[in-house]
């Protein structure tokens, strides 16, 4: 078992972004994604209104531009060769200016610069200037997507990472089901479930487990009942009726790796019309899992799923597509969809969850989180998937 990603595969991960920005006629780069830090570095931060970049020089030398509140966490756990740092944002000199000085130093000026984004940005209540306002490079380009792309194929420890997710998610979702009971509140049971399981977590798992992010936690999202038609809906603090079909999540972060599991459930008891949307989603589903294998593009499991639809007559209780990419962010490229064409290589992670949504009645969901193999595809969740088992006595 591993909690991490080590730092001999972190460093090999740079020689492969250096390889990677060679090949785009880069010099240099200049990242400001928070999850493509994070992936090239092994620097978990909370991004907020103070900037934050990864700079790549001529040389191959990574370095990381934090603020000076940041310095000794960079230091700590970065796998880099230099920090630069700023006293605060505003400040009195913007940092973007600060940013500014150290690529001069660097020689930015000269080079053909890779970038991710014009500048920073945040929600937090950032303001400045793009740095591309305040340094002219000989030349520049977009490599925007360049370090999503090559987190598409997980390495055999980011797998394990997503396994050792979903067994703690299994055991979130198996307490939610237990203190899920009509008369019962979504936010009781989804506390209970969420607080049992994390407890169990860190005891087995011990010190030297880290999240970076939410550790075993179970939840409805709302999806209890009709307003379960909502796909993305949000915690409706619902009360469990007796018949409602109710759509669950269970997720944990091991070292910021995600795996996905959802499961539609009754409570107590069932009506013909949801048995009939249950078992179309639920061979809409396998339709998707003979599908998979690599070698195809991902729009054809999307095209296999959406054909079956349309050949029962459901296409209008459609809402989504098929299935995401999952690693460090629940929702990554590429995606079981129609207009993406990217072809599936062994390693990719996905979701598969083609789902119903019948007014008047909810939704009707299942997910889980599969590896593409060298001949198909294995789940790695396994939360039972029948109708049996998911109603709720």
């Amino acid at each position: 078992m591993i909690l991490e990603i080590p730092t001999s595969e972190i460093k090999t991960r740079q020689d492969t972004f250096v390889r990677n920005l060679q090949s785009q006629q880069c010099d240099a780069a200049l990242l400001f994604n928070v999850t493509d830090i994070f992936y090239l570095t092994g620097f978990n931060f909370r991004p907020s209104e103070r900037p934050i970049s990864l700079i790549v020089d001529s040389r191959g030398v990574f370095s990381l531009f934090v603020p000076r509140m940041e310095v000794e966490h960079a230091q700590e756990y970065a796998v880099i060769s230099e920090t630069h740092d700023y006293p605060e944002y505003p400040g009195i000199t913007h940092p973007m200016e600060y940013l500014r000085a150290v690529l001069q130093d660097k020689n930015f000026g000269a080079l053909n610069v890779g970038l991710d984004a014009e500048g920073y940005g945040s929600a937090k209540g950032y303001a400045g200037p793009f740095i591309t306002s305040l340094i002219t490079f000989a030349s520049k380009c977009s490599i925007k997507g360049l370090v999503e792309r090559q987190r598409y194929i997980k390495s055999p420890n980011e797998i394990e990472l997503i396994r050792e997710s979903a067994r703690w998610g299994n055991l979130a979702h198996s307490l939610l089901v237990k203190y899920t009971h009509t008369g019962g509140r979504e936010m009781e049971a989804e506390g209970r479930a969420t607080q049992e399981a994390t407890r169990a977590m860190f005891e087995t798992l011990g010190a030297g487990y880290r999240p970076y992010g939410s550790p075993a936690h179970a939840f409805y999202r709302g999806q209890i009942g009709p307003h379960s038609a909502f796909p993305h809906s949000q915690n409706q603090n619902a009360v469990f009726k007796k018949g409602f079909n109710v759509v669950s999540q269970a997720a944990c972060d091991v070292w910021g790796y995600k795996s996905e599991l959802e499961r539609t459930m009754f409570i107590e008891e069932f009506t013909r019309e949801q048995e009939k949307f249950f078992n179309h989603m639920h061979e809409a589903q396998e339709v998707a899992f003979r599908a998979i294998k690599p070698g195809i593009p991902a729009s054809r499991v999307e095209e296999e799923v959406q054909q079956y639809f349309q050949d029962n007559g459901l296409t209008q209780y459609v809402k989504h597509h098929t299935g995401h990419n999952m690693g460090l962010l629940n929702h990554e490229a590429p995606f079981f969809d129609l207009g993406d064409h990217t072809l599936l290589e062994p390693g990719m992670v996905f979701s598969v969850e083609p789902g119903l949504y019948v007014e008047g009645i909810g939704a009707f969901r299942h997910s889980d989180t599969i590896v593409i193999t060298e001949k198909g595809m294995e789940m790695i969740t396994y939360f039972p998937r029948d109708l049996e088992s998911l109603t709720i006595r």
